[in-house]
């Protein structure tokens, strides 16, 4: 199984089932300078492979070390790493800080079936929390729409994508990978699908040209050669979905923005010029939606940073995507 950033619940499940042995280290709390955000994981089998991180390199030795002790004893452990500022450029860090990371081995602590349970969330696309209180070291899953009091918090925490402390319990959020639909072979989409990728999404293609969504044009791209309409239908749109039309022929873009503008995703975006925009605005009033959803809509697409190259204009595409991802309420 190749396993990409995100992939660390997988691939502890796949270490444990293979007998080798697995543990999961969490980052839980940080102070000043820290390399890695809280909720960063890294994995370590009993063979000592490592999957993830939990800093810039200046810990995990210690994190390991710890971690083939867990699966001898099988106990969980805390711990907590400070770096002075004296050291902290030898490491990495531009000044010092502090991180506490928990180490929690599969099987006597983190259940089997409870990490099949997140993983198969995941699979799903569910947001959901692994809840742990490293002082009793209770855990459970927290699912959203249900009544467990920690519930609200997942869903707080999951709009802003971010793991922490509910009271005593840490919430490490695994909220669904994030994606991108690309309507449109066109060159831009090239360098776009190359820089989203690097992000952590997961993008897709849609063009129902075969000369222009062709595997020569977009090798390794996965390419869906449905009416943008019906792609995007049978693809699924949630919040975790970013839309970017860019061939601004209204018989492509229209049907793909009118399915988007009906879905929850995060960010549709639309290229063309305000001249070009206007005239679609019509359109979409004429079909019958109303000026809070058309406002929806980023038109000209991208953060205006004078872009003018297909790739600098992927590049302001990006940068709006994270803008918006980021930066909602």
């Amino acid at each position: 199984m190749t396993i990409s950033h995100d992939q660390m619940p997988e691939q502890a499940l796949a270490w444990h089932r293979q007998g080798k042995g697995a543990v999961i280290a969490t980052v839980v709390e940080t102070w000043g300078s820290a390399p890695r955000p809280i909720g960063s994981q890294l994995v370590i089998s009993g063979e000592a492979e490592l999957a993830g991180s939990v800093s810039g390199g200046c810990v995990e030795g210690a994190v390991v070390a710890e971690a083939l002790d867990a699966i001898e004893s099988g106990k969980a452990s805390s711990m907590t790493f400070g770096v002075s500022d004296d050291e902290a450029f030898a490491v990495g860090l531009a000044c010092g800080g502090q991180i506490r990371v928990i180490v929690e081995p599969v099987g006597p602590h983190i259940s089997e079936d409870m990490l099949a349970d997140l993983v198969a969330a995941r699979a799903a696309r569910a947001p959901v929390a692994l809840a742990v209180n490293p002082d009793t070291w209770e855990r459970r899953l927290v699912r959203p729409d249900t009544d467990d009091p920690l519930c609200p918090a997942l869903m707080s925490r999951a709009r802003a994508d971010k793991s922490g402390f509910e009271g005593d319990w840490f919430l490490g959020l695994h909220n669904p990978p994030l994606r991108m639909v690309v309507v449109g072979a066109v060159h831009i989409a090239q360098p776009l699908l190359a820089m989203a990728r690097l992000a952590g999404y997961d993008p897709v293609l849609v063009d129902p040209r075969a000369a222009f969504g062709s595997e020569a044009r977009f090798p390794g791209e996965t390419i869906l050669d449905e009416w943008p309409d019906a792609a995007l239908k049978a693809h699924g749109l949630d919040a975790r979905t970013a839309v970017v039309t860019l061939t601004h022929d209204p018989k492509l873009d229209d049907p793909a923005i009118e399915v988007a503008l009906g879905a929850p995703c995060f960010y549709l975006g639309c290229l063309g010029s305000t001249r070009t925009h206007a005239k679609r605005v019509a359109r979409l009033q004429e079909a019958g939606f109303d000026e809070a959803a058309i406002a929806r809509i980023h038109a000209p697409v991208g953060l205006d940073i004078g872009a003018k190259s297909p790739a600098e204009i992927a590049i302001s595409i990006m940068a709006e995507i994270t803008d918006r991802l980021r930066k909602a309420p």
